[in-house]
């Protein structure tokens, strides 16, 4: 068959094939074994079948583990239930006749330390907050009756009982637990050891910062420091107290505290 070229028709060229020398796509095989993530894989199941191996061998003692563990919880879950809330309620019911005393030795106008006494030592077939503190150590009522009978010593001049009794006191309230710690300062003041008591309170002046503990001992920190010669000292908590409480009981007297220490 004879073949011709229509007119102006051109035959196509041959398209060129580029070849990239430096990439050369081929057909890779791969073996698993030499594989850095098969050998990962490889890895942890041998060590999970070692671990498989091992909780075999050792059952026994892992059962035993646990078991321990289990009496522990049981044994403390019990003992809070039938040994501590108990105790607790027998320590509250102890506790209201020597707060009852207390309260009316605070109230008194005169015979205030037989109150406090009464308080301390127990009447009417109760315990005082002596006895309750030792009989009941390690409950609240218990930790309690620590600052009623530190403070019950502090009113009837027996300081070095109410700072042992108050320094056992351990609390999260953000007033008893500053008071107790201020208190301790007082029992030092009563001592005239000032530089003990002055270490008390500025501990609690710095403890929970709120407008009435925290102004109270600032201003015996500032009371103290003058007792000691110290006017820089009073001055700087002097004047905390104005910028800081101005508003406060404290606040309204320190005017005067001020002049003495400048």
């Amino acid at each position: 068959m004879a073949t011709y070229n229509k007119r102006g028709y051109k035959a196509p060229k041959e398209k060129e094939t580029v070849v990239d020398n430096n990439f050369i796509e081929e057909d890779i095989k791969v073996d698993e074994n030499d594989s850095t993530t098969a050998g990962v894989f490889n890895s942890l199941d041998n060590t999970a079948s070692k671990a498989e191996e091992w909780v075999e061998r050792n059952q026994k003692y892992i059962f035993g583990i646990v078991g321990a563990v289990a009496l522990v919880t049981i044994g403390y879950l019990m003992y809070q239930k039938f040994i501590v809330e108990p105790k607790e309620d027998e320590a509250a019911a102890e506790m209201f006749t020597a707060q009852q005393n207390f309260q009316k030795a605070v109230d008194a106008t005169k015979g205030a330390d037989s109150l406090f006494n009464l308080a301390l030592n127990g009447a009417e077939g109760k315990f005082g907050f002596k006895d309750i503190a030792e009989k009941f150590s390690g409950t609240a009522a218990g930790n309690l009756a620590n600052y009623y009978s530190g403070i019950a010593y502090l009113n009837t001049g027996k300081y070095d009982q109410a700072i042992a009794s108050l320094e056992k006191f351990k609390s999260e309230d953000q007033i008893l637990s500053v008071l107790a710690v201020g208190a301790v300062g007082d029992a030092y003041a009563q001592k005239k050891q000032p530089k003990q008591a002055l270490e008390y309170y500025v501990k609690a002046s710095e403890m929970h910062k709120n407008n009435m503990t925290t102004p109270r001992f600032l201003l015996k920190a500032g009371q103290t420091n003058l007792e000691l010669g110290q006017k820089a000292e009073a001055l700087k908590y002097f004047t905390q107290i104005k910028e800081q409480y101005e508003t406060t009981p404290e606040g309204g007297m320190v005017d005067g505290l001020i002049g003495l220490a400048q």
